[in-house]
């Protein structure tokens, strides 16, 4: 994923996850927006799962989340997402994301969070 993103410009500062999602927090240029950065990625390392991996039967969610940071909060953030496999043995991914959708006033509708 980071070599995918990479080649498009875009830095890849950390990536992580677990058997059911990742984060990736990424540096965009001004030139390339948050969709069109998560469709070439997905594409791309689908693409690799498939070839380099032989994962036929890979495929991402339609959907993703995007959250943008300021400089001063990298640092938390890059921790974060390298502690990934401790975190989730104490809060599962989709509790913690409708728990941030929450805490942040986003509106959503559940039919649509999870495919």
């Amino acid at each position: 994923m980071g070599g995918v993103a990479g080649d498009r410009g875009v830095v890849p500062m950390a990536i992580g996850g677990t058997e059911d999602h990742v984060h990736l927090l990424l540096s965009l240029p001004a030139t390339i927006s948050v969709s069109s950065a998560m469709q070439v990625i997905k594409i791309g390392s689908s693409r690799w799962m498939h070839d380099e991996c032989g994962v036929k039967a890979f495929a991402w969610q339609e959907g993703y989340g995007a959250f943008s940071i300021g400089a001063s909060q990298v640092e938390a953030t890059v921790a974060y997402i390298q502690r990934q496999q401790e975190h989730h043995r104490r809060r599962d991914f989709q509790a913690e994301f409708l728990a941030i959708l929450k805490k942040n006033g986003i509106a959503y509708d559940a039919r649509y969070v999870w495919d």
